[in-house]
């Protein structure tokens, strides 16, 4: 089979990096469970060493099981190449890591999930790098936070919590003014609702662990590469455009084009980052993709009623979903998330900090878990949980303030979920 454009996106999420397994003729992707693979001879493995072949030598670097997925992640999102790792936060690490050095800075969303702030705001300054947040829907902002520094632009597609969407065309035509790279996650969006690279992403970011793998079983991330930045065009990505010490001198962007910085990542990021994605959560994030796009359209489907639903409740204060007619963000959905806006958003609930506490504590169908893009239906109160780091300022700036509760809508029945919210709003505005 040929991945390719030619090809639509519900075959692509079953067929693009799958073949019959040569040995055996498997159908599925066999979970390559080993750490080394048998090389031809010295040649071979010499060659391999030197980045002169592409194959197998040792689990931590690269594992077929772990490639098909990266080939599956690239073809949907339409980019050049991906490398798995063990986590979201460690794609973000992956992504930023070849770009970056101490002094370097990253503009960043102030619209974020809280763990990534605190890895931007606090962990990030360990390696000497920083973070400037900055509001996304203020575009003279953004290109103000911009300096001599600045390594990456950085934003989600679809923000959690509070399921805002981000003007990609218009963020990427500041971050190619300045010659930098834009990073998106597109996690909450999935390839599916979203294809950034379209609007102008450089590199795309995923938690594989939410709706890729759809099931709430593994842990995972990605970093796709649309292989069409200049690396070379300025002097700010030495690791891309300079010659590589532990390669002889190899030069990524002039050996290897559109796939530098995916050679790069592995050869180097994961080889010395050492953030593996493990086969088994490969395979099981492989059998997610295969139904992606029909749960997404379901998710969809049951986001659009609840949100109507809970906007028209009095018990509750405000609805965040952008598919509302009255949403800020109603006229970016057709142009950036075409198929619909997402399954995530926030409510604000009337009685504060207080009332959170009671809604998540007495339902019954939804979960209360730090996870989204479940197929179960999940809640929860970032300001006491997942922005609990932050400071109060940094949790109102990120949509996550003590009246909020972040919905992540799962692909039940929806009149059961509206049943479930209305007795769990009753005991806790009561």
């Amino acid at each position: 089979m040929t991945d390719g454009p030619q090809l639509g996106f519900d075959t692509l999420q079953i067929h693009a990096g799958a073949e019959p397994d040569p040995a055996t003729g498997a159908r599925q992707v066999p979970i390559y469970q080993t750490t080394a693979y048998v090389f031809r001879d010295a040649d071979h493995a010499a060659k391999l060493f030197n980045l002169e072949e592409v194959g197998y030598i040792y689990s931590r670097l690269t594992n077929p099981t772990v490639a098909a997925l990266q080939t599956r992640i690239a073809a949907l999102e339409g980019g050049a190449g991906a490398v798995c790792c063990s986590s979201g936060h460690a794609a973000q690490i992956m992504a930023l890591f070849p770009l970056m050095g101490p002094g370097r800075n990253v503009v960043a969303s102030s619209r974020l999930y809280g763990g990534t702030i605190t890895q931007f705001s606090q962990t990030i300054k360990r390696f000497g790098w920083s973070a400037k947040f900055v509001d996304f829907d203020d575009h003279a902002a953004v290109a103000a936070a911009i300096d001599d520094d600045t390594r990456a632009v950085f934003c989600e597609a679809i923000a959690n919590p509070g399921g805002h969407i981000s003007d990609l065309d218009a963020i990427s035509a500041i971050s190619d003014a300045a010659g930098i790279p834009l990073i998106v996650d597109n996690t909450t969006a999935t390839p599916y609702l979203c294809n950034p690279i379209a609007h102008g992403a450089t590199l795309v970011v995923h938690s594989t662990t939410k709706y890729l793998t759809g099931n709430g079983t593994v842990t995972g991330g990605c970093v796709v590469d649309s292989g069409k930045f200049d690396w070379t065009a300025n002097d700010k990505f030495p690791s891309l455009s300079q010659p590589e010490p532990a390669y002889h001198g190899l030069t990524f962007a002039e050996a290897l084009g559109p796939m530098a910085f995916t050679f790069h990542s592995i050869a180097i990021g994961l080889r010395d980052l050492g953030m593996t994605m493990n086969p088994q959560a490969a395979h099981y994030t492989l059998m997610g993709i295969e139904t992606l796009s029909l749960r997404m359209d379901r998710h969809v489907e049951n986001a659009q009623k609840l949100a109507q639903w809970l906007d028209d409740d009095p018990r509750v204060d405000y609805v965040t979903y952008a598919g509302l007619p009255a949403s800020p963000y109603a006229d970016l959905v057709p142009k950036i998330c075409p198929k619909g806006a997402g399954a995530l958003f926030t409510i604000a609930v009337k009685g504060g900090y207080d009332a959170c506490v009671k809604l998540v504590d007495s339902l019954e169908i939804f979960s209360h878990v730090a996870n989204l893009g479940d197929t179960r239906s999940l809640i929860i109160h970032s300001a006491s949980t997942t922005h609990r780091q932050l400071t109060p300022e940094q949790q109102e700036a990120a949509g996550a303030g003590p009246s909020i509760v972040r919905l992540s809508i799962g692909i039940e029945d929806a009149k059961d979920l509206i049943a479930d919210l209305d007795q769990a709003l009753t005991k806790a505005t009561s």
